[in-house]
């Protein structure tokens, strides 16, 4: 150890996403060749694990200057950073380094644990859970109560994906996705006695994912697929022997827009070699259903069609109000 060295600060970092006790090698490196390992929150949820390794670690909020002169002789303190990340104090060094008149030590910022792809989900859970108990109108919420709200910002993200607003885009995707775990949390207080069986968000997650395994056989399996017809004809494939329907209509939601209802239906019976004539009647109805038939047998999306003329039609409405 040198006497005249200003030491080292290492100002260790954690996820409250990752698992306490999950630190990188070069973190418990640091923390085992420290002179002393501080922390200013005696509840932090690491210090448990730090201990059993056999770390000790003083429960100690120090200031700069005090931290400043526990380092020199050149020792090497490790400040375990609560949730808040040290501001008070990262803020009073970084005004000691600026005043010219401190021999500073070594600073270093080693993160400790990183988040993982899809880690603020974890956070968007946990909110979820908070207003679900205490916001007084989202704790009275019902699935069908909320079913309304799930077609609006359905229809809005489709919008936002049509007029290309990258930051709408973003917007929308996170309504839709509230929706989903709003869901999921009522249904975590689903009634037995009533026939209501509870799950939670990892169920729907689970779910969603050994259904994607399931129909990925050319990813997850043995099977080939080098187009996109061989993997529709995968996904068609597995998801008949999964839902052993005894129609190609079964599955197809009534409640769903009229073209976009039609241009499905006729979309499974081409699938199935299925040769249906039209049904013949009087009215714009018939009319509107031919047109859907033949725009999915063209491969055009007849709603999206429909709404591209009609924003036409409201740009023009808008030009000729001057």
């Amino acid at each position: 150890m040198n006497a005249s060295s200003p030491g080292r600060i290492v100002l260790l970092t954690t996820s409250h996403r990752v698992a306490p006790g999950l630190l990188s090698w070069p973190a418990w490196q640091a923390l085992h060749g420290a002179d002393r390992v501080l922390c200013a929150d005696g509840t932090h949820p690491q210090l448990p694990y730090l201990r059993e390794a056999g770390i000790q670690v003083d429960e100690s909020a120090p200031t700069a200057e005090d931290l400043v002169d526990t380092c020199a002789g050149g020792h090497t303190v490790v400040v375990v950073a609560t949730g808040e990340g040290e501001p008070r104090l990262t803020d009073g060094l970084a005004r000691l380094a600026g005043s010219g008149r401190v021999q500073m030590p070594d600073l270093e910022l080693l993160p400790a644990s990183y988040d993982l792809p899809g880690a603020r989900l974890l956070d968007l859970v946990q909110v979820m859970d908070r207003i679900r108990a205490e916001c007084p109108w989202s704790s009275q919420q019902t699935h069908k109560g909320l079913a309304k709200y799930g077609i609006e910002e359905a229809y809005e993200l489709v919008e936002a994906i049509e007029e290309g607003d990258r930051d709408e885009l973003r917007e929308e995707l996170g309504d839709v996705l509230l929706q989903v775990v709003f869901h999921a949390r009522i249904a975590e207080e689903g009634r037995p006695e009533d026939g209501e069986e509870p799950f939670s968000i990892d169920d729907v997650a689970g779910g969603i994912v050994t259904k994607l395994i399931h129909r990925h056989p050319h990813v997850f399996g043995d099977e080939t697929a080098s187009t996109p017809e061989e993997v529709k004809e995968h996904w068609l494939r597995t998801k008949a022997v999964e839902k052993q329907r005894t129609s190609v209509t079964e599955g197809v939601p009534l409640g769903q827009p009229g073209l976009a209802l039609a241009a499905k239906l006729a979309s499974r019976a081409r699938t199935a070699g299925l040769e249906v004539p039209l049904p013949q009647g009087e009215g714009v109805g018939y009319e509107l259903l031919a047109l859907a038939v033949r725009a999915e047998t063209d491969g055009v999306d007849p709603e999206a069609a429909l709404r591209v003329a009609a924003r036409a039609y409201r740009d023009a409405i808008r030009a000729s109000e001057g």
